[in-house]
């Protein structure tokens, strides 16, 4: 995850702020609950993209020629693997 607790809480405050401002969104639950509900959806996304960060690496790092991480050919190669792990995983 490249985010720390304390980044995570402070895009939540600014998308809360930014919710409780526009006059066509009303909470029809507590701001608490849905705070924690944005904080939950931002931490599975950051997993969710670690795990496929992780899939890739383990993939590129079969390959049978040596790549050297954040040459041309390896962010071709990391890229297209990300997005097919992505399309893998339905996202």
């Amino acid at each position: 995850m490249r985010l720390n607790r304390d980044k995570i809480n402070h895009i939540t405050n600014i998308l809360i702020e930014d919710l409780k401002d526009n006059s066509d969104v009303d909470f029809i639950v507590e701001e608490g609950e849905v705070r924690s509900n944005v904080q939950r959806s931002i931490i599975n996304e950051l997993m969710l993209d670690d795990e496929i960060d992780e899939e890739v690496r383990r993939t590129l790092s079969s390959y049978s020629s040596r790549l050297l991480e954040g040459s041309r050919e390896w962010e071709i190669l990391y890229w297209k693997h990300y997005e097919q792990e992505s399309n893998r995983r339905g996202l």
